[in-house]
């Protein structure tokens, strides 16, 4: 397998936190593989992360409840990477109850033997030796914030994880945990059609030094070529559910795409292409991580690191974020 770098084309590296931490531009996102988007192909899952592999992925991103509790999306990765696992960063999460058989996302377990639990299956569903960024999936309102760094860092001290990571936690939160044990990045939601971080968060991360992951970067799949009605989802397809698919939000975020394909054909780009390059134009510090089955859609989100927007065509982005959302 020839990768990206014995090629001479190594994708341009991000650093992520003060900690030593560096990826490449563009992560890979697993949760689709099994659960969220419906029935999915083991072969061709495998084959897309081994193909981001090739291309110089180096950030491969899992958790527990991506496995549905039973390990099985840590599995597929762990099997994909077995054969460059020294060369990429594996990042997997904890903080949901998956304890009993009617568990829902509502629930949050992030007590030190649960954190100790999880992380222990996902080196042997991974099979790996460590786990080199352990995240807090969600935050959990019952355990404070200063045991879950505390249990993070004697996981880290016993050489199971190199570093900690939260997701989708609030300025305040993550400023207890860094001063409990170093934070080098924060995971969530950040696209063309969702900037929430903008507000807070992003502004004491960087005050902060910690590094920036966001998931969902291309909404859902929305900031696609391949979008479409929901009622065109099968009934397993969480898309069916999704704010950004309902009504009247439909078909103004449809005319903001429009639009956004407009920017991106002239520039000879796909508008999947350009909503990555907008979000690594926000910052060196951050780092998306699309998901995707296919082969040739990872080809599509590598190539958006080696793509530029100018003043002019950032301008022209926001005036059509401005209109339509």
């Amino acid at each position: 397998m020839q990768t990206a770098a014995q090629c001479g084309e190594k994708l341009p590296e991000r650093r992520l936190g003060l900690q030593g931490l560096k990826v490449g531009a563009i992560g890979f996102g697993t949760m689709g593989m099994t659960m969220a988007y419906g029935n999915a192909d083991g072969a061709s899952c495998f084959a897309a992360i081994q193909k981001a592999y090739e291309l110089g992925v180096t950030l491969f991103d899992t958790a527990e409840v991506y496995g549905m509790g039973v390990g099985s999306n840590e599995l597929l990765l762990g099997r994909a990477v077995q054969g460059f696992r020294d060369e990429i960063v594996l990042a997997t999460k904890f903080g949901f109850d998956l304890s009993t058989p009617e568990w829902n996302l509502d629930a949050r377990n992030s007590r030190p033997e649960n954190i100790r639990r999880v992380a222990e299956n996902s080196l042997r569903y991974l099979g790996v030796d460590h786990i080199d960024i352990l995240y807090q999936h969600r935050v959990d309102p019952d355990v404070p914030i200063e045991d879950v760094a505390g249990t993070v860092s004697e996981l880290v001290a016993e050489g199971k994880v190199r570093y900690f990571g939260l997701s989708e936690a609030s300025p305040d939160v993550i400023r207890r945990a860094h001063l409990t044990y170093p934070v080098s990045v924060l995971q969530s939601p950040y696209s063309m059609f969702d900037r929430t971080v903008e507000d807070g968060v992003l502004p004491a991360l960087r005050e902060l030094g910690i590094g920036f992951v966001c998931h969902s970067p291309l909404a859902s799949g929305f900031l696609t070529c391949a979008v479409k009605p929901v009622d065109e989802y099968p009934m397993n397809d969480t898309r069916r559910w999704h704010n950004l698919w309902q009504s009247a939000n439909y078909e103004r975020n449809l005319r903001a795409n429009r639009e956004l394909t407009k920017i991106a054909d002239e520039k000879g780009i796909s508008v999947t292409q350009l909503a990555l390059a907008w979000l690594l134009a926000q910052g060196d510090d951050i780092v998306p991580i699309p998901g995707t089955r296919s082969e040739g859609r990872v080809v599509e989100n590598v190539a958006a690191a080696r793509t530029s927007i100018t003043s002019e065509e950032l301008t022209r982005i926001q005036e059509v974020l401005s209109e339509y959302l």
